[in-house]
């Protein structure tokens, strides 16, 4: 069954162009041309990635981004202004897992698409990692992909739990900035080890009891994050 993607853009041009060459790739596309309808088509279907534009009508994009983050964990990809870095941060502080510039090449597109669902399946078709990991409070479940504290479970975003569960299964192993961007989020991307530096102040705003005395997450300056 092929994946199901949802394209969001009030240029109708630009979503006949990416769904035309999605379709081609044996992918099931759904359009949204506003901030309003994309809340409600991810509210009532299944999708495995949003391609998300910043600028729409209604509600932005990053409102939008926001308001799934409250109720679901698929991977949003933000497709930003050229050079608009204030926007990148941005989308990544409300849960986007990704960007691309406009304007931009549809094979770069469609490559980074299939780059963040080949990750979704490789985790799912991991065998020997443990199904369930225990640690004090701390409970994820790997395959799930959820994550409880003190019994209560704890909405992430797919990179967000992408990140906890490379540093929970490799404890007391630290991992460089750049270490973690190339691992995940893949040697091809081109944003820099600051995606890296949001993912872990959100991930520790939403796991820590004193996120500037962490007892998940931890530093060693000058050289990276582990966990222990």
């Amino acid at each position: 069954m092929g994946k199901r993607v949802l394209v969001v853009d009030d240029e109708k041009l630009i979503v006949k162009g990416v769904r035309f060459s999605l379709e081609k790739d044996d992918m099931e596309v759904d359009c949204a041309y506003d901030g309003e309808e994309a809340l409600e088509k991810v509210k009532g279907s299944r999708y495995d990635l949003v391609l998300l534009d910043i600028m729409l009508p209604k509600l932005t994009g990053l409102e939008v981004c926001q308001q799934i983050r409250e109720f679901s964990d698929v991977p949003i990809v933000m497709l930003t202004a050229k050079g608009d870095d204030m926007d990148k941060i941005l989308g990544l502080e409300y849960g986007a897992d990704d960007y691309i510039t406009k304007p931009f090449n549809i094979l770069e597109v469609k490559a980074r698409i299939k780059a963040i669902m080949r990750r979704t399946a490789g985790r799912a078709e991991t065998e020997h990692r443990p199904q369930v990991v225990e640690a004090g409070d701390l409970r994820l479940d790997c395959d799930g992909r959820r994550l409880y504290i003190h019994d209560k479970e704890v909405n992430l975003t797919a990179k967000e739990f992408d990140v906890l569960e490379l540093l929970v299964l490799n404890p007391n192993k630290v991992y460089s900035r750049e270490n973690l961007l190339k691992l995940v989020w893949g040697a091809d991307y081109p944003g820099d080890v600051r995606t890296v530096d949001v993912h872990i102040r959100r991930l520790r705003e939403k796991v820590e009891p004193n996120p500037s005395e962490p007892k998940y997450v931890f530093t060693k300056w000058g050289v990276g994050y582990y966990y222990k």
